[in-house]
């Protein structure tokens, strides 16, 4: 398959359009106007034959400006004589065609039904148009005015002549728009494809704003708001790759000194277990730091079609959670509500979650966790209370951004995945401060019922 580039298929189209018209010229010019000309010649010749016939035509009927345009030309002369119905008796007339011709015209007379009738024939490599018009002299006899076509031909000719000279000057003319167009579309493409090379070229910091057509206008703000997004996602980037650092420096620099205490044989921790000890947590802390980065990372690269979204109750995970949180701080009580509330989605996803909020809850609570689940209008509310201090409402928005860490935060990372999964369930997270303490809600589309009992109702009938 040829390629060929927009310039060219510009040109193409233009030139594709000038043939197709002048195809169609070509073609059904010739006939239209043919036929146009014919009926005119045999107006002609029918004018002339009653002009012969009649003296009072030219008082009945004066000529006006304007008409009669062929009757000018001396090649649409009429010529006349008379055919009587009787044999031995000769055509009458200034002008007597050959005997042939007269023989087919009186063929045509004698047969002739009506008053008048319209006919040709060929002659000479020509066309001969004449009218037959019965008449009573004497005896019964038949007019006869004919023409040749060398008017006819003529005309068109002479048309066909003019049409051609201005299809050329159409066709040069039609040029003129196309090179215009071809300007006009390449160098808004061209600046377009200057700021696609620099970010292929992974500089996407200057911006591009186009004034004029309102396409190209789209079409620059669509690119200036990806170049945009770029941005801020290679931003994002490089500052998660910052803090991923930071976060990943303290517990290898420890890991370190402490390992190279061991191995210079000091014992920073009196004894050797208590100094692995250490080594064992901050390998753990580590360990922990990269799992929640992977997860992040991963929940990112998630879409709505890669969850796995099933039916169950919210019970299923909330005391499976308390249970695992139970012992971390014997002074402080979980407490499940609304475990029979139902709710939809990637369980898997849901219970990391959770286990992000009541974890948080946990750093802070004095003597008790209260989580919770209620159906608010169409939503279904998730919420983790806990009843420690409050929290700052300057520092409220900035908890849920990545490696933002409020006091006693460890990662930072936990409620930033908690507000991922939150998004891919087409939810969102919220944080208040109430009387208790802090209360951290995100909000899940609800269960439609309708569709929920219909499908109980289908699963009975298959049982």
């Amino acid at each position: 398959m040829i390629k060929i580039n927009l310039t060219q298929r510009i040109w193409l189209a233009f030139i594709s359009l000038i043939v197709l018209v002048g195809l169609s010229v070509i073609i059904i010019f010739p006939i239209s106007i043919k036929d146009t000309l014919t009926e005119e010649s045999y107006w002609l010749i029918e004018r002339e034959q009653e002009r012969a016939t009649n003296g009072l035509f030219d008082f009945l009927n004066p000529p006006q400006d304007g008409s009669g345009f062929f009757e000018q030309s001396e090649a649409g002369e009429v010529f006349h004589f008379v055919l009587y119905d009787t044999l031995g008796m000769p055509p009458h007339g200034d002008h007597i065609p050959p005997a042939e011709v007269i023989r087919e015209m009186a063929i045509k007379a004698f047969a002739q039904e009506s008053l008048t009738g319209r006919y040709e024939l060929q002659y000479g490599g020509q066309t001969v148009f004449y009218v037959v018009k019965e008449v009573i002299l004497d005896q019964k006899a038949y007019h006869i005015a004919y023409m040749w076509d060398t008017y006819r031909d003529e005309m068109v000719n002479k048309l066909w002549e003019r049409l051609l000279y201005l299809f050329l000057l159409t066709s040069v003319l039609s040029l003129l728009p196309a090179i215009w167009l071809k300007h006009y579309l390449r160098q808004p493409l061209i600046i377009l494809g200057n700021h696609l090379e620099q970010i292929a070229n992974r500089d996407w910091k200057e911006p591009l704003k186009w004034k004029g057509d309102e396409d190209f206008q789209r079409l620059s703000d669509q690119f200036e708001k990806m170049r945009q997004n770029l941005n801020m996602y290679d931003s994002a980037q490089k500052t998660f790759i910052q803090h991923a650092s930071h976060e990943l420096k303290t517990p290898i620099m420890v890991i370190k000194s402490y390992a190279q205490s061991v191995k210079d044989g000091i014992l920073p921790k009196q004894n050797l277990e208590r100094t692995m000890d250490v080594i064992i947590e901050e390998s753990n802390r580590m360990e922990r730091r990269v799992i929640d980065m992977l997860y992040y990372t991963k929940l990112d690269s998630y879409k709505e079609d890669s969850l796995n979204q099933t039916e169950f109750y919210f019970g299923q995970l909330a005391f499976k959670i308390e249970e695992r949180f139970r012992m971390q701080r014997e002074d402080v009580s979980i407490h499940v509500l609304n475990s029979d509330v139902k709710i939809k989605g990637d369980e898997e996803q849901l219970e990391v979650l959770i286990e992000n909020l009541v974890e948080n809850a946990l750093r802070y609570a004095i003597s008790g966790i209260w989580i919770n689940a209620e159906k608010v209008d169409k939503l279904i509310r998730i919420s983790v209370e806990n009843d420690g201090e409050t929290i700052p409402e300057d520092d409220i928005p900035k908890l849920f951004n990545p490696f933002y860490k409020g006091n006693n935060g460890k990662f930072g990372l936990g409620l930033a995945i908690v507000k991922r999964i939150a998004e891919l369930h087409h939810g969102y997270p919220e944080i208040e401060n109430t009387d208790k303490g802090v209360k951290m809600k995100v909000y899940l589309p609800a269960i439609d019922d309708k569709k929920s009992n219909g499908t109980s109702k289908n699963k009975k009938k298959q049982r």
